[in-house]
């Protein structure tokens, strides 16, 4: 087993547990949803993304001796939920949107079937993870949207925890990005690795020809020289005469990026590097990337604003209980009625709508409780959006690992596709598709 996760909880969650075990709630089966009321930033979709770290670290909520000690030390709960912590294992259904896909506003993400117990200690954790991973997606996908078909390198570890750091170059990866610097997302995840030299390379030898020189020579002449440590021109002079005429390319890390790159792209040319490619990397978000549309750019290298969620560092996600089980069987929709912070009961199944390829609306049936995998929208070109990820506590490992990213990019791009034209604009507006509740027949 790897690291325990099983304190990656919020106290209270141990405390509603502890009170459940005694007055014999706990074992009551329970329909938990993860949905977000609204789209932070005024955004036209979400993207959703962390499901397979998700699975990973629910498998690895298991309390050892040094989880109980801590709880036993601090009081937080007794001894008689220390005994059933001792033995916890999720071992109820998780079904939700597959990684990538996209979501809006009342989505049903994820569904969490199981007892109070097993089901209530699991909110902090299901949310800690989408909601960072999620907001670096949707994030992602409107950079790659501005940028087109130039690619995009994910270079923000630097800016961030280093835990989140790994799961950003996921999460962007997942939503288009081509590349991470980080090396670990390149070991744990599979996202492919890039990187070359910082400015402290050029500064640490005695000239910027020497600093180029050596690099070409570890790296060869397909190798991105970094120009802007000093004089940009006489930058893209040196380069071209060390590595000649088959630079790979220049990297740009300053100054008004639309005219330095269109200067830059001339003086290659006339310098006869006309297949050298230009990267810019200097505090890019969506709006700077699409200012840069008409750009002579190749390529983007992309990072604080990336791994903030671009001003949007969560995705505003919340964990409620819509579903619960009476000792005769019968199962009863519950919901919170507060003023701004309602939520709507019962058990949900998805579907995008669409007329010809491009979706419509998000259509959610709701019922008080049902058995069985997603009914049919009756609609003629309808998709399900909710697929099963754990069942009776097994995980379905084709999420996870490597393999589980690769299949979240490629679905990712696939019901991308699907988006109305609107939906690709970068200003605030209302969802790209509306979002539409009926009750189950």
């Amino acid at each position: 087993m790897s690291a325990s996760t099983a304190l990656h909880t919020d106290r209270y969650e141990l405390t509603m547990l502890d009170a459940a075990l005694r007055d014999g709630t706990a074992d009551r089966r329970c329909v938990f949803e993860v949905f977000a009321r609204r789209l932070p930033g005024a955004r036209r979709f979400g993207v959703v993304a962390g499901t397979g770290r998700l699975l990973s670290l629910v498998r690895d909520f298991r309390f050892g001796d040094d989880e109980l000690r801590f709880l036993r030390d601090e009081r937080i709960v007794d001894a008689g939920t220390l005994d059933y912590l001792a033995d916890y294992r999720f071992g109820g259904d998780i079904q939700g949107y597959r990684e990538g896909e996209l979501y809006f506003p009342g989505s049903p993400i994820l569904t969490l079937e199981g007892t109070f117990a097993e089901a209530v200690i699991l909110e902090t954790l299901v949310l800690s993870v989408l909601n960072h991973d999620s907001a670096i997606a949707t994030a992602a996908a409107r950079m790659s949207v501005a940028a087109g078909d130039r690619p995009l390198a994910e270079m923000g570890s630097r800016r961030a925890g280093e835990g989140s750091a790994i799961a950003a170059a996921r999460a962007a990866y997942i939503a288009g990005f081509a590349a991470t610097s980080n090396l670990a997302a390149g070991r744990r995840w599979g996202v492919p690795t890039m990187g070359t030299a910082a400015h402290a390379w050029t500064l640490l030898h005695d000239t910027e020809e020497d600093a180029f020189r050596s690099q070409v020579a570890a790296l060869g002449a397909g190798t991105t020289l970094l120009v802007d440590t000093y004089d940009i021109r006489s930058g893209v002079e040196t380069a071209v005469r060390v590595a000649g005429t088959g630079l790979g390319g220049v990297r740009l890390d300053s100054g008004d990026l639309p005219t330095v790159a269109a200067d830059v792209r001339v003086l290659l040319d006339e310098l006869g590097a006309t297949d050298t490619r230009i990267t810019v990397t200097s505090d890019l978000d969506e709006f700077a990337i699409a200012a840069l549309a008409a750009s002579p750019v190749d390529s983007y290298g992309v990072g604080t604003s990336l791994v903030t969620g671009s001003g949007t560092p969560t995705a505003g996600m919340v964990f409620k209980l819509v579903a619960r089980q009476h000792s005769d069987g019968a199962w009863q929709a519950v919901a919170k009625t507060s003023a701004d912070k309602a939520s709507r009961g019962g058990r949900k199944a998805a579907f995008r709508t669409r007329d010809d390829g491009v979706a419509t609306t998000e259509l959610v049936v709701v019922s008080d409780g049902f058995e069985g995998p997603a009914r049919s929208s009756e609609h003629p070109d309808a998709r399900a959006l909710q697929v099963p990820l754990v069942v009776a506590g097994e995980t379905d490992a084709s999420f996870e690992g490597p393999q589980g990213v690769a299949a979240a990019r490629a679905h990712h791009a696939r019901v991308r596709e699907e988006l109305p034209v609107q939906a690709l604009a970068l200003s605030r507006s209302d969802p790209a598709i509306p979002t539409i509740f009926r009750d189950a027949e």
